[in-house]
């Protein structure tokens, strides 16, 4: 059986096509496909309020290959949810109504704290009794969520993120309420280590030092941040070799898990190779497995 997963952030859209595993009634998840396209919804969204015609344009576009995509592979479940661009467009309903009638692909519009819980239900398998931060941050927003002994303590989603940062249109005050929502919710008395999510930390993480297969140090992550940064856009792209959409985010998205580990006292980041589009899959697997009476 293969699950698809379509994630339409602020800065890109992906898709994931996964195999469904079962071995001894334990099942998980192997990619067989995966697709990323630089759609920059959030550009429209944080500068004018709204998606442009020629992004609506572009989306449809999109949403029309990962359609022939999941046909290809036979694909006999998936969700597509869009975050935070299409939920604070204006048009962003009507635009996902339109694009739906264009390809049949229903796009579910996602608020924050749905969007944390389906990120959480893959990442907190990666946890054990120790106290966490996972910091998962987006094109328009980061969510932070605190985890003791594998149980979510708080969660929050913030308007800060890597595109929306770029764009100098981050909300007023933001990075002063994270920091007090880090100083109320994590134990200052117990040991904590930050998670992080999404396709910067991701990045960062493949080109720093790592302290073991899955974390590096915050020092790492900030001697990066400023290694990148000390190059401009075309150098970035032409002698890093970073994509260009990732190329100008990726400080700005440094710069929110920087200041969240050190509000939070964390010196080392764990970075799973997981994220929203894991936890799509996962609630489509769920779906079908109460429907066919198959393990869950």
């Amino acid at each position: 059986m293969k699950l698809a997963a379509i994630d339409i952030g602020s800065n890109a859209a992906r898709l994931q096509i996964s195999t469904v595993l079962l071995n001894d009634d334990v099942i998980s998840f192997k990619r067989v496909e995966y697709v990323r396209f630089p759609l920059r919804l959030g550009h429209d969204v944080f500068s004018f309020g709204e998606l442009t015609p020629e992004s609506e344009a572009r989306t449809t576009k999109l949403m029309q290959i990962y359609k022939l995509l999941m046909e290809l592979h036979e694909v006999e479940g998936y969700m597509a949810c869009a975050t935070s661009a299409m939920r604070e467009s204006k048009n962003g309903h009507d635009v996902a109504h339109r694009i739906e009638a264009a390809t049949g692909i229903k796009i579910h519009i996602i608020d924050g704290q749905k969007e944390a819980e389906l990120i959480n239900n893959v990442v907190v398998q990666a946890l054990d009794d120790r106290q966490y931060l996972h910091i998962d941050v987006g094109g328009g927003s980061t969510e932070l969520n605190v985890y003791l002994n594998r149980q979510k303590s708080a969660s929050r989603s913030f308007k800060i993120g890597s595109v929306r940062l770029l764009e100098g249109k981050e909300t007023k005050g933001a990075w002063r309420k994270i920091e007090e929502w880090v100083e109320e919710h994590v134990d200052s008395s117990r040991e904590l280590i930050a998670i992080g999510t999404g396709g910067n930390i991701s990045k960062l993480f493949n080109l720093a030092a790592k302290t073991s297969e899955l974390s590096t140090s915050l020092a790492e992550i900030e001697r990066i941040r400023n290694y990148i940064a000390g190059f401009n856009l075309d150098d970035r792209i032409n002698k890093l070799r970073l994509n260009a959409d990732r190329a100008d985010v990726i400080v700005p998205a440094a710069d929110i898990y920087i200041s969240v580990m050190k509000w939070a006292g964390a010196h080392e980041i764990v970075v799973p190779d997981l994220g929203l589009k894991d936890g799509i899959i996962q609630l489509v697997y769920s779906q079908l497995a109460k429907k066919k009476r198959l393990p869950q």
